[in-house]
């Protein structure tokens, strides 16, 4: 369920590269009426020594048997599998978190209810041997890795969470009942791990806000923390479907962290000149504005950013990401198919207006490249500097 923690996905998952997991012949046994199993892979022994893998838990039961922690805390990191560096360092805060006394649980579930075509979910990587390293290195204690007949034992469930207006703009209006689906999985996994403090990646900004919404008015028990987005040394966002990127649709998709970085850059360099602005505005004593900034300036130049005003901030943000988008559009080889770019208010993904001056937002972008979908966002802190 996560990238970079994500409980969520970002789209139709092409069929794996060669580089990429090949999927286990579908598991013999019953399957939940109305839900497509995946293939469960076999159970790997646990290794001894201080490097030994987490205990895999398969079924609800030894979940509950698994003793607590006494007079510490429990952390519980979700995920789909196919672990990567991102899922890693939620693994590591949960640790950091839950200190050494305390337990950390990761889930590993590929949820049927996120996904809208079933050849999507036949498709997704599974490399839960692989997942159990990395859980280990990352410091978790447990995995729980259940099938669907363990997690929906009714076939398709009746009553579901549904996730209200927020979860219909973006990924929601792309993905009609993802996130429904989401929440209802994340409510199940809540319930049946029982933690203190739950993290998630802020690279699905859209599903975290969403996991917060509901554990506040739904008065669920627990922390949820987000952990910030995990980038390569290129600027792309970790992600499982990275790997399905050729090297030619990787350069495209760098348009992605670029168009974020640039709206974050033309930002801070408005805010920047309304400070000095407010440094130097007439009447004042300009020269000492100047001096406070560090500064030696003509007149003239007081004179410009002494004009220079907040209001437009977010058009101005925006178009600096677009210009970075439409270049990508227009002559990447492959070409990028933005869906959406978004500059909305973290509470509840509505579009931020263009005469905001101060507050918090997301910027979140969209897009296709060849047949790889992928989502990024950006945190923003409108009048930081006011």
């Amino acid at each position: 369920m996560t990238t970079t923690g994500r409980t969520g996905d970002e789209g139709a998952t092409p069929a794996p590269t060669p580089e990429a997991p090949a999927p286990t012949p579908e598991a013999s046994g019953p399957t939940a009426p109305g839900l497509r199993a995946l293939p469960e892979p076999p159970t790997p022994p646990r290794a001894p020594g201080p490097a030994a893998r987490p205990v895999l838990l398969r079924t609800a039961a030894e979940l509950d048997a698994l003793e607590r922690p006494a007079g510490a805390e429990r952390a519980v990191v979700m995920t789909m599998g196919a672990l990567h560096e991102g899922h890693a360092s939620l693994i590591r805060a949960a640790r950091a978190a839950a200190g050494p006394d305390g337990q950390v649980v990761v889930t590993v579930f590929v949820n049927p209810l996120q996904f809208g075509e079933a050849a999507d979910l036949d498709r997704y990587p599974r490399t839960l041997d692989a997942d159990l390293e990395i859980a280990a290195a990352a410091g978790a204690d447990a995995v729980f890795a259940p099938g669907v007949d363990e997690v929906y034992p009714g076939g398709e469930p009746q009553v579901r969470i549904t996730a209200g207006p927020m979860g219909e703009r973006l990924e929601g209006a792309a993905r009609p009942g993802h996130f429904d689906g989401m929440l209802t999985v994340v409510a199940k996994l809540l319930h049946l791990t029982r933690p203190d403090e739950a993290f998630y990646g802020q690279k699905d900004a859209q599903q975290l806000a969403l996991i917060r919404r509901m554990v506040r008015d739904l008065n669920f028990g627990v922390r949820i923390t987000g952990v910030p987005t995990v980038r390569d040394p290129d600027g792309l966002a970790l992600s499982s479907r990275n790997r399905f990127l050729s090297a030619r649709e990787r350069h495209t998709a760098l348009a992605l962290p670029r168009a974020l970085f640039a709206a974050r850059d033309r930002l801070a360099a408005q805010q920047a000149l309304h400070e000095r602005a407010r440094a130097t505005a007439p009447g004042g004593d300009r020269a000492a504005g100047l001096n406070r900034l560090g500064e030696v300036r003509a007149a003239a130049d007081a004179q410009a950013v002494a004009l220079a005003r907040p209001h437009g901030a977010p058009a101005a943000v925006r178009a600096a990401a677009r210009l970075v988008l439409d270049e990508a559009a227009e002559r990447g080889r492959p070409a990028l198919h933005v869906d959406y770019l978004a500059l909305v208010d973290p509470a509840d993904f509505t579009e931020i207006p263009d005469d905001r001056e101060s507050g918090e937002a997301i910027l979140a972008v969209a897009a296709r490249v060849g047949d790889t979908r992928l989502i990024d966002n950006i945190p923003l802190t409108f009048g930081a500097l006011t």
